[in-house]
C-alpha cells in the first residue's frame, strides 16, 4: 500500500487550488466534500483536502471536536477519554501531529502501566518472574502446576479466549491476569470470546517461552523479536489530546473550511448511483446540504441505515454492536500517587476496569498540591451504570478507590464522562456483516468514504484512523487505496512492520454462545 502524504499527488481531473466558493457549496472546478464527524479522522480529512485545494465542511453531532480523542475540562480540571499516547510508526501522521502543534506543545513522557490484583501491583507487559515473586512461594508453586498440568492436559477447547490463554499459561494465571480484566472490558465470559484476541494481544508468548526468555542473557535478548514488547516513552500535548483537535479545527477554518457543530446527520439522499446530499439536524429544524463527495467517520451501521438499504443490508447494520463506556474523575488532596500513567484493575469484585493518574500523563491535567485520576467503567449504553445518577457514580468510584488502597485522602470534587460507542464490537459474524456494508456502499454509493474508528467497524488507533482519512482524500485526488487494509497492529515494536491485512487492532470476536447475552 502506498501510503504518501495526502495532497502529494495532483490527482486526476483536478487543477492548482483556487480560492473557491464557500464550504460545502460549487468551488470552482473543485466539488463540494462534506466530511461527517470532527475526530481525529474527521478533522485530519479535512486538513488533507485543504492541502490539495478543497474546502471542506465538516459536520460534528457533538458540540465539541476532538471524539473520543478530546480532552474534558470540568472547574479547571482536564483529563483525558481511555488515555491516547501519541507514538505512531506511521511517519505521515507522526509529521502531521508535528504540523499542527508546535514543538514546545509536546511532552516527552515515560511509559508505565501496571496490573493491580489483589493488593499487588504486576509488571505489564505481564512478566513472569516479577508476576511469581509477588504471588509468593505457595502460589507461585500452584501456578507452576496449573501450568505443567496444562502442558500434560491441555484444554480441549482452544478456540476460545479461555483455553487458549490456559494453554498457554495455565489456569490459575488465566484467572489471575486475563479472565477478571477481559471480562469486564467486553461484558461476556471468556468462554464466550473466541481465541482471536488472544493471539492478536498475545501472540508469540507462553508462560515457558517468557521465562526462557526472562533468564536469557541480555545481550542475546536485544535482538530477538519473537515475544511482543510496548515503547517505553511516547508525546502527549501538555493540555491534553483535544488540544490538538481545537487546534486543527482553527487550521481548517483557516484554511477556508468550515466546521458545524451540533449538525447530527439524520438523512442520507442517494440518486443515479451515488450519495447527493445529507439532511442535519439544527435547532430542531432539517437542514439539506449537497455534496459530491462524502468522508464519514459517523458509526458505520447508523451511516448505512441512513441511506434506506435493502433488507439483507439493513440486517447486516443492524448485527454491528457496541461496547461503551464511562470515566468517573475524582479530585483528590495529594500529590504523590502512583507513577503509573494508568493501572489494570483485575481484583474481582469492584466494578472499575482501570485507573488513570492524569498527573502522569502531563502535569498541566493537574494542580498543585492535587491529583486527579479517572475511573473507567466498560458500560453498554443503557445498561444500570450508565444510567446511575453521577453523584451516585461518583461515590461507588470513591468506595472502589478506597477499597483498592490506591490512595488515601477524601474526594474533593468528582464528574462522569459518558462515551457512547467507544468499542466495536467484533462478536460472531461482525466480519461478514462489515463485508456486507462495503460491498454495497461501494455498489451504490462509490463516492462515499467510510474513515476511523467507528466509520468502518475496525477497533483502530487514533494514528491509524488518521491514516485512513489520509488515504481516502488521496483517493478523491486520483489514487486508488484500499482503505479497509489499513490494520492496527496489536503491539509495537522498535522496529517498524508491514501492515496486514486483519481486522484492526485486537478486540475479541465472540463465539456464537454469547448472541443474545451482552
Amino acid at each position: 500500500m502506498d501510503s504518501r502524504r495526502a495532497g502529494g499527488t495532483g490527482g486526476a481531473g483536478h487543477g492548482a487550488a483556487t480560492a473557491g466558493g464557500p464550504a460545502g457549496t460549487g468551488q470552482d472546478d473543485r466539488e463540494s466534500v462534506v466530511v461527517v464527524g470532527a475526530g481525529p479522522a474527521g478533522l485530519t480529512a479535512a486538513l488533507m483536502l485543504i492541502r490539495a485545494g478543497y474546502r471542506p465542511l465538516v459536520l460534528e453531532a457533538s458540540g465539541e471536536v476532538g471524539g473520543i480523542s478530546r480532552t474534558v475540562e470540568r472547574d479547571g480540571w482536564r483529563f483525558d477519554l481511555g488515555g491516547h499516547r501519541f507514538f505512531t510508526k506511521v511517519d505521515e501522521v507522526r509529521e502531521l501531529w508535528h504540523e499542527i502543534l508546535p514543538e514546545q506543545d509536546f511532552l516527552s513522557r515515560p511509559r508505565m502501566s501496571r496490573i493491580l490484583y489483589q493488593g499487588r501491583l504486576y509488571d505489564y507487559p505481564l512478566k513472569p518472574m516479577n508476576a511469581l515473586r509477588n504471588l509468593g512461594l505457595l502460589e507461585a508453586m500452584r501456578c507452576v502446576g496449573s501450568y505443567g498440568w496444562v502442558r500434560i492436559r491441555p484444554p480441549r477447547d482452544q478456540s476460545t479466549f479461555e483455553g487458549w490463554v490456559s494453554a498457554r499459561f495455565g489456569r490459575r494465571l488465566y484467572g489471575m491476569f486475563f479472565k477478571t480484566y477481559t471480562e469486564k472490558v467486553w461484558g461476556v465470559p471468556g468462554n464466550q470470546i473466541q481465541a482471536d484476541w488472544a493471539a492478536q494481544r498475545i501472540k508469540n508468548l507462553s508462560l515457558g517461552g517468557a521465562v526462557r526468555e526472562a533468564l536469557r542473557p541480555s545481550k542475546l535478548r536485544r535482538g530477538r523479536q519473537e515475544i511482543t514488547t510496548l515503547i517505553d516513552e511516547f508525546e502527549y500535548p501538555r493540555l491534553g489530546p483535544g488540544m490538538m483537535w481545537q487546534r486543527a479545527r482553527e487550521l481548517v477554518e483557516a484554511g477556508g473550511g468550515e466546521v458545524r457543530l451540533h449538525r447530527p446527520v439524520r438523512d442520507i439522499r442517494r440518486a443515479g448511483g451515488r450519495v447527493t446530499g445529507l439532511t442535519v439536524s439544527h435547532d430542531g429544524k432539517p437542514e439539506f446540504i449537497a455534496c459530491d463527495r462524502l468522508i464519514s467517520s459517523m458509526p458505520l451501521t447508523e451511516l448505512v441505515l441512513m441511506m434506506d438499504p435493502p433488507a439483507e443490508v439493513e440486517r447486516a447494520a443492524r448485527g454491528l454492536s457496541y461496547r461503551d463506556f464511562l470515566t468517573v474523575a475524582l479530585v483528590l488532596p495529594v500529590q504523590d500517587v502512583f507513577p503509573d500513567n494508568w493501572i489494570y484493575v483485575h481484583t474481582p469484585g469492584v466494578r472499575v476496569g482501570r485507573v488513570q493518574n492524569f498527573g502522569s500523563w502531563s502535569p498541566y491535567l493537574v494542580k498543585d498540591g492535587y491529583t486527579c485520576l479517572g475511573l473507567e467503567y466498560f458500560v453498554n449504553e443503557g445498561d444500570d451504570l450508565w444510567q446511575t445518577p453521577d453523584a451516585d457514580l461518583i461515590a461507588l468510584a470513591a468506595r472502589e478507590l478506597t477499597s483498592l488502597g490506591l490512595v488515601e485522602g477524601e474526594v474533593e470534587a468528582g464528574y462522569v464522562v459518558r462515551v457512547p460507542k467507544a468499542y466495536p464490537v467484533y462478536d460472531a459474524g461482525y466480519a461478514e456483516h462489515v463485508e456486507v456494508l462495503r460491498r454495497w456502499l461501494e455498489r451504490v454509493a462509490p463516492n462515499v468514504y467510510p474513515v476511523g474508528r467507528n466509520g468502518m467497524h475496525k477497533y483502530n488507533n487514533q494514528d491509524h484512523s488518521m491514516l485512513t482519512a489520509m488515504l481516502a482524500v488521496e483517493n478523491i485526488t486520483g489514487a486508488d487505496h484500499d482503505l479497509w487494509s489499513v490494520n492496527v497492529e496489536s503491539d509495537y515494536h522498535e522496529q517498524k512492520a508491514e501492515a496486514s491485512s486483519g481486522g484492526g487492532r485486537a478486540a475479541p470476536t465472540f463465539a456464537e454462545a454469547s448472541q443474545g447475552g451482552r
